[in-house]
């Protein structure tokens, strides 16, 4: 955002003109003083709309700066998780998952901050260096490890390890510059935002203005990180990935006060 400065000798001139005004014409009724500005209280903190029960028991956690490798072990040790090893990137694991979701539904995604490799290869277009369509015979197999490992994964089991690890992830969202924000509240928004990706009945048009290639529709590109990130699957991929998104989210909204709570 801009910012004005009023310049050195304006600020001058109008110290001069007010101290003038009161020295030569003294008699002058005195202006009214105001009276004392009341302090408007600080805002309520943003409602939470989906709080996550605080888990009864279970093992400590560690100090968030210590957490990557033991949250690597737990994910691996889910039922179908091994496959996680070839797919998540170690260093700052938490955070950069924390950081990932937050910018999913905004319209840039940080590649240095992503939790996951990157899928091998380059993504494939059919057509010319200039204009073309996804080519997604090809592009399948480079997302298929990462949907075979996430279909492998009971919902309910990563929500039971989600809410174990909740705290940290609150605590990382809080550092990412939210100390009001509630992070399951941005987890279930960057999940609905995936689900409300466009699915066109043709595959979208790509042109590259540049290196990258990018959608030849503006408004496909104006879209949300997120939302570019499903329309480049293919189509039955991401109808697969809905699929999976759609069964995590209940758990993630359910509330877990008691009914007489409520």
């Amino acid at each position: 955002m801009l910012r004005y400065r009023v310049p050195a000798i304006i600020a001058a001139v109008l110290l001069l003109a007010a101290g003038s005004a009161w020295y030569f014409w003294p008699r002058l009724a005195p202006a009214p003083v105001p009276p004392p500005a009341v302090e408007a209280p600080p805002p309520a903190p943003p409602a939470i709309a989906h709080p996550v029960a605080p888990e009864n028991g279970g093992e400590p956690l560690p100090a968030i700066v210590s957490a990557d490798a033991p949250l690597a072990a737990a994910l691996k040790a889910l039922p179908g998780g091994k496959g996680l090893a070839a797919l998540l990137r170690p260093e700052l694991l938490l955070r950069h998952f924390v950081a990932t979701v937050d910018n999913l539904p905004r319209h840039h995604l940080t590649v240095e901050q992503r939790p996951l490799k990157p899928a091998g290869g380059n993504y494939a277009v059919a057509g010319n260096e200039l204009a073309g369509t996804p080519d997604d015979a090809r592009n399948a197999g480079r997302y298929a490890p990462a949907l075979a490992v996430l279909e492998s994964l009971d919902p309910k089991d990563l929500y039971a390890l989600y809410r174990h690890w909740y705290p940290l992830l609150q605590q990382a969202y809080q550092d990412l510059g939210y100390p009001e924000g509630y992070f399951n509240d941005r987890m279930v928004a960057a999940i609905d935002d995936l689900l409300a990706a466009p699915q066109p009945d043709a595959r979208p048009a790509l042109a590259r203005p540049n290196v990258m290639w990018q959608y030849a529709d503006e408004s496909l590109e104006a879209r949300s990180a997120g939302q570019r990130l499903m329309m480049r699957l293919p189509p039955d991929q991401a109808r697969r990935l809905r699929d999976r998104l759609a069964a995590l989210r209940p758990l993630l909204v359910a509330d877990p006060r008691p009914a007489a709570a409520r």
